[in-house]
C-alpha cells in the first residue's frame, strides 16, 4: 500500500515525522494510496480540505500530536503497518456553504465539522432562517448561528449547547448561538438532506462573518448549505478507537 505523510508544522509533528520517514517507506501525496496525518484536530481538516480540493477519496489515517485530537488515533511509532491493515474506514460528507457578500460576491466553500455565522460587531445578528426554501423563522436575534454534521456536532457545535449527533445518523444540528430572540428556540436537528439557508438581515447595520471550518469571509449578506454528497472523504480509526464510539461516549461526559 503506497502512504504518503503529512506534518502540522509543529515541533512535535516535525519530530515524529522524522522518525516515521527513517522506519517506512513514502510516496508522494499525488501517488498515495494512504495518508497518515501528524497534528491535532486542525491539522486534520486542513488535510481533508487538501484532499477535497484535490478531489481526492485517499482515505485518511491521524495520529494525534496537537491537544485535543478528537478525530485522530493515538501516536505511536512502532506497528504502523498492523494498525493501518486493522483500521476501520469511517466515511464523512461534507457541507457545501454557498456564501455570497453584501458586494455581490459569490464563493462556494466546504466544510466538515460546520458552517457558522458570527456577528462582527457589537450588535447581535438578525438573521432569517428557510429549510428547504420555507421561512421557519422569520427574525432569529443572536450572537450566531451554525450547521453541524455529525462529525462535527462536539465540537463548536457541543460548546454552543447543541446536539451530539451519532456517526451515520444522517442528521444535521443546526444550533443558535446565544439567541435574544425567540429567546426559548434552542435549534433544531434537520435531515441530512435539508437545505438551510441563512439571510442577514440589517447587513450594513448588523455585519455578519461566515466561517466554514477554518475560512472566514466577512460581510455576507446570505448562505446557503447543504450535504455535499459528491465529495466524500474517509477517515481510518484504531478498531478500539473508533470515531462513532467516541461520538457514542462524549454523551456521558459530565
Amino acid at each position: 500500500m503506497r502512504r504518503a505523510l503529512l506534518a502540522s508544522p509543529t515541533a512535535p509533528a516535525q519530530a515524529a515525522e522524522r522518525d516515521l520517514r527513517d522506519a517506512y517507506p513514502w510516496v508522494p501525496l499525488d501517488e498515495a494510496e494512504q495518508v497518515v496525518a501528524l497534528g491535532g484536530d486542525g491539522f486534520m481538516l486542513q488535510t481533508l480540505h487538501t484532499m477535497i480540493e484535490a478531489r481526492s477519496s485517499v482515505p485518511v489515517f491521524g495520529m494525534n500530536l496537537g491537544t485535543i485530537g478528537f478525530l485522530m488515533n493515538d501516536w505511536h511509532l512502532a506497528g504502523l503497518d498492523e494498525r493501518l491493515a486493522r483500521a476501520k474506514p469511517f466515511r464523512v460528507s461534507p457541507l457545501e456553504a454557498t456564501i455570497e457578500t453584501v458586494n455581490g460576491d459569490r464563493r462556494v466553500l466546504a466544510a466538515i465539522n460546520e458552517v457558522s455565522m458570527l456577528r462582527e460587531t457589537r450588535q447581535t445578528a438578525k438573521l432569517e432562517v428557510t429549510v428547504n426554501d420555507r421561512v421557519v423563522l422569520p427574525e432569529l436575534v443572536c450572537d450566531g448561528i451554525l450547521v453541524a454534521t455529525p462529525a462535527g456536532s462536539t465540537a463548536y457545535n457541543l460548546s454552543a449547547h447543541g446536539p451530539i449527533l451519532p456517526l451515520g445518523s444522517n442528521l444535521l444540528a443546526l444550533t443558535p448561538i446565544s439567541p435574544f430572540r425567540p429567546r426559548r428556540w434552542r435549534g433544531a436537528i434537520l435531515p441530512e438532506k435539508a437545505r438551510i439557508g441563512l439571510r442577514v438581515l440589517e447587513a450594513d447595520k448588523r455585519p455578519v462573518s461566515a466561517v466554514a471550518d477554518q475560512r472566514e469571509i466577512r460581510d455576507v449578506a446570505r448562505v446557503d448549505i447543504a450535504i455535499d454528497r459528491m465529495r466524500a472523504l474517509t477517515l481510518l480509526f484504531d478498531p478500539e478507537h473508533a470515531l462513532d464510539e467516541r461520538i457514542t461516549m462524549e454523551q456521558f461526559i459530565a
